[in-house]
């Protein structure tokens, strides 16, 4: 017995913020169920906050690749509105199909990676300082696009939208008695689907250990043989790839187009991955960690709105207190790493 408690390793700085990560998001689910009623208790709650989640799921994937890697994008945000109106205008005013709305998507996206991408990684400049400018790039041309907000409808794209997706053996019974079978939205599975194959791709391939290397320390990176020039490429690119299928999950979600779409996304994509385990100083974090972040800010502003506080500060100020006691627990975390 002793023999296996000595061979016990203790947690990596990663899994250790994953289990924080999901014990607060159950503790916060389960006081929700205990103190707010029976809401809570029904599936399909907790299926509507992926189905209103899932393009911030996937930015937020996104964004904690970059941050592994110790950067950052501010840019997917206005990013996800640029898509939206191109693909609501190409659909509404062009003529076109749901197929090549999804093509303008990720050639936006592509562009967007790699300009970004090449002047972060090769021409070594700041990436806040890049992404800011494509922010400010985005959000012009959606203007540009259409300046007016115009709800979709094209007949195809409308049928997408209004599918739904029912979960076997799952759901609640209503007032009168009739079960009603919990459902998730098409952007749900594509959000899953996305979180899967990034766990995947960080945890057993040698792009996802490049990703935490880089991030970790360049310079070892470097003698490890590791390109970082092109790990730190790969990593804008992808984010921006990944933004544009978050910006149409986002779009299938609202139907419309507006310049407005998606305001502030990129500052819940960041809170998202801070409070998923992501540090801003690079090198940790976990892709499963940050879907629970994503679904910890759901959970929350449900409670502030189920206790009534209806206004925007309320829930502004708890997802404030939530970053700052993450940033704190990683500031922990870190002193632990250092002391080893």
């Amino acid at each position: 017995m002793e023999s296996l408690i000595k061979k016990r390793k203790p947690l990596s700085d990663t899994n250790l913020l994953l289990v924080i990560t999901f014990v607060v998001f159950i503790l916060m689910y389960l006081c929700a169920i205990i103190f707010l009623g029976s809401g809570f208790k029904k599936p399909q709650t907790l299926f509507n906050m992926l189905n209103e989640n899932a393009a911030l799921v996937i930015l937020s994937c996104g964004l904690s690749l970059v941050m592994i890697t110790g950067g950052i994008d501010i840019s997917v945000g206005t990013l996800t509105a640029l898509i939206c109106m191109t693909c609501a205008v190409h659909l509404d005013f062009k003529g076109g199909s749901v197929a090549t709305a999804i093509m303008w998507a990720l050639i936006i996206g592509a562009c967007f990676g790699f300009v970004q991408g090449y002047l972060v990684a090769y021409l070594d400049i700041q990436p806040f300082i890049v992404t800011l400018a494509g922010l400010f790039f985005a959000k012009g041309m959606t203007t540009i696009v259409n300046s007016t907000q115009f709800n979709v409808e094209n007949e195809a794209f409308v049928k997408l939208v209004e599918t739904r997706i029912y979960v076997p053996g799952v759901g609640s019974v209503n007032k009168l008695g009739k079960w009603i079978p919990a459902y998730v939205e098409i952007g749900a599975v594509v959000a899953i689907v996305v979180v899967l194959l990034l766990f995947v791709v960080l945890r057993w391939t040698k792009l996802g250990r490049n990703f935490y290397a880089v991030g970790g320390n360049q310079q070892s990176a470097n003698m490890l043989g590791i390109n970082v020039k092109q790990t730190k490429f790969l990593a804008h690119f992808i984010c921006s790839m990944l933004a544009a299928i978050g910006g149409f999950v986002y779009f299938l979600h609202v139907g419309s187009g507006s310049p407005s779409h998606a305001d502030g996304a990129e500052m819940n994509a960041i809170a998202s991955s801070i409070i998923g385990g992501t540090m801003l100083t690079g090198g940790v974090g976990n892709i499963i960690g940050t879907f629970f972040g994503v679904m910890s800010l759901a959970t929350i502003k449900n409670i502030v709105s189920s206790l009534g506080l209806d206004d925007a500060w309320w829930t502004n100020i708890t997802v404030a207190f939530m970053i700052c006691l993450f940033l704190v627990i990683q500031s922990v975390v870190l002193s632990r790493k250092n002391k080893r």
